[in-house]
């Protein structure tokens, strides 16, 4: 009796070849974070201030501004991947082996000097976007959203829990920043007039804020720590740059773009200038309904939330690492560190009941110094062949690199002669 070989069905065959499809995209999606933290973390409060006066003042004409600084943070971001694939320990540990102990400790404590001011505007923007949503006091609301953020410090793999919050954070963000703009219908043909770059009158001041809250040297520099997170080596380069380092810089650029359209449609609308998220909620209401505005609200609250969790743990792990104590969210000084980053920011908010200006303006002042320190270092250490290997900068990789530190200067020197010099 001879034995029936049945022949394989097109099902059989079908569910073969999608099997190295499918594991490919699960590849895919397991190597999305640490770039998507990055751009949480520039996507805050004060990112969608800027757009909103962009939008309301100028319309569409400044979302030029938006593609050309997302593009010079890719190139930043792509070389701080690769430096946190290369370096044994951590970037600010490299930084001190290569440069000198002085230059990591002083990378390490200047981001988190920023980190610690920019808590104070987190906490108000997390309270005021929940206020927003169900109402209350934006005060007591800021409360609760710091002890829900202090929570996640609690768990003992706190890396990848904020990794995983963020990128579901940012999910949501997109689809309700989507989801206002179609509501607030703007002029699309204004909107892409507005990719081509020019400098309306008196914007100028407003570009540089455009550029330093989308151009974000501190984020860019984190983004090593979570890549070195994840153990990723040279094989997984590739792939991370087509899954994260991408996708997670363009993710906030196009929601600020969007952010800029529903300003200048609420502007069309209201006819009159709007200067605040607060005003923007108003004018949005009667042009896209209740659902519309809480659609947009819900939007700036993951912006805020998104912005106070990575805050901290940037600040956390940046510190911890520049004095010689972990790189990694886990050790008891980072911990330590983001929750003090954190008690800062409510504290600061209790204590003045609004948003301090005075604050915002020095952490403004103190970027000034930073973040042209940060850019130099991530090209300078991106460029070194001894640790880069086959992963070192090349020629046109130095030159975005060079143009992005020109713009971060350029951004210093006038934001120094703003705060100091008039």
């Amino acid at each position: 009796m001879t034995e029936r070989v049945e022949s394989p069905t097109s099902a059989t065959i079908a569910d073969t070849s999608e099997q190295p499809a499918t594991r490919g995209i699960l590849r895919m999606l397991a190597l999305m974070g640490p770039a998507f933290v990055a751009g949480a973390w520039q996507f805050g409060p004060g990112n969608l201030t800027t757009a909103v006066q962009a939008g309301s003042g100028y319309l569409y004409t400044l979302i030029w501004v938006i593609v050309v600084s997302t593009i010079l943070m890719i190139f930043l971001t792509d070389m701080s991947v690769r430096l946190g694939i290369r370096s044994p320990i951590s970037l600010i540990a490299s930084i001190k082996d290569e440069l000198g102990t002085w230059v990591g400790v002083l990378a390490g404590v200047g981001v988190f000097l920023i980190t610690l001011c920019f808590s104070v505007g987190n906490a108000v923007g997390s309270g005021l976007g929940i206020s927003l949503l169900v109402g209350g006091s934006p005060v007591m609301w800021s409360v609760i959203a710091t002890i829900a953020v202090g929570a996640l410090f609690l768990l003992r793999n706190v890396y990848q829990a904020v990794e995983r919050v963020l990128v579901v954070i940012v999910a949501l963000m997109a689809v309700a920043f989507i989801a206002s703009t179609f509501a607030a219908r703007p002029d699309w043909g204004a909107a892409a007039a507005g990719l081509i770059p020019t400098i309306p009158e008196g914007s100028t001041l407003l570009i540089v804020a455009l550029v330093g809250t989308n151009l974000s040297c501190n984020a860019a520099f984190f983004t090593a720590y979570g890549t070195r997170e994840h153990a990723r080596t040279e094989r997984d380069y590739r792939d991370l740059t087509i899954a994260d380092t991408i996708p997670g810089i363009v993710a906030p650029g196009i929601m600020t773009a969007l952010v800029i359209a529903v300003a200048a449609a609420a502007l069309g609308a209201a006819g009159k200038p709007v200067t605040s998220i607060v005003g923007l909620a108003q004018v949005f209401e009667p042009l896209a309904g209740a659902l519309g505005a809480k659609i947009f609200a819900l939007g700036f609250l993951g912006a805020a939330f998104s912005s106070m969790v990575a805050n901290a743990t940037a600040g956390g792990i940046m510190l911890s690492d520049g004095l010689g104590r972990g790189s990694s969210a886990g050790s008891p000084t980072a911990k330590i560190v983001a929750g003090a980053i954190l008690a800062f920011g409510i504290g600061v908010t209790l204590a003045f009941q609004s948003s301090p200006v005075q604050l915002i303006v020095v952490a403004q002042a103190l970027t000034v110094f930073v973040a042209p320190i940060l850019a130099a270092l991530i090209i300078l250490m991106a460029n070194r062949a001894r640790l880069m290997g086959a992963l070192k900068n090349t020629w046109w990789q130095n030159v975005f690199g060079g143009l992005a530190l020109l713009s971060v200067v350029a951004l210093s020197v006038r934001l120094f002669s703003t705060l100091f010099l008039t």
